[in-house]
């Protein structure tokens, strides 16, 4: 039997200390709540302060098994609540622990933090279809 997985490891930088202290304490607090919840907010992924407590880079990545959707929902949440600007991305990897025929890929996301949405996403695993099948894939 075969297990997939996802990985990530990105970072983000809040802009001061004492946003990613907020960050942290809204990612503990999620945390905490989802203990018991059916559909976990944060699952999937772990938080910490890249540079100690006077940093504002925070390194986000997969807990063993990625969740790519909790970490785009939580940046999302981040920039209404630290009131972040600009763009922002990562790339993650689809694994897997025997060889497996699709099994293998991955993607990047960039997400607006201004507004508040994700602008785009690519998987290479589309990709690939798409330039076998001799689509345009450059756009």
């Amino acid at each position: 039997m075969a297990d997939y997985f996802t990985h990530f490891s990105c970072l983000l930088d809040v802009g001061t200390p004492d946003k990613a202290t907020r960050a942290l304490a809204l990612f503990q607090c999620l945390r905490a709540a989802d203990q018991d919840a059916d559909d976990p907010e944060v699952a999937g992924f772990d938080l910490v302060c890249q540079d100690g407590p006077k940093g504002s880079t925070l390194w986000i990545h997969d807990d063993e098994h990625g969740d790519v959707e909790a970490v785009i929902r939580f940046v999302l949440r981040l920039a209404e609540e630290l009131d972040l600007t600009g763009l922002w991305g990562f790339q993650y990897a689809l694994t897997c622990s025997r060889p497996r025929l699709d099994a293998f890929g991955g993607g990047a996301h960039v997400i607006d933090l201004g507004a508040r949405n994700s602008i785009g996403w690519r998987s290479s695993q589309e990709w690939l279809a798409a330039a076998l099948n001799g689509e345009d894939v450059d756009a």
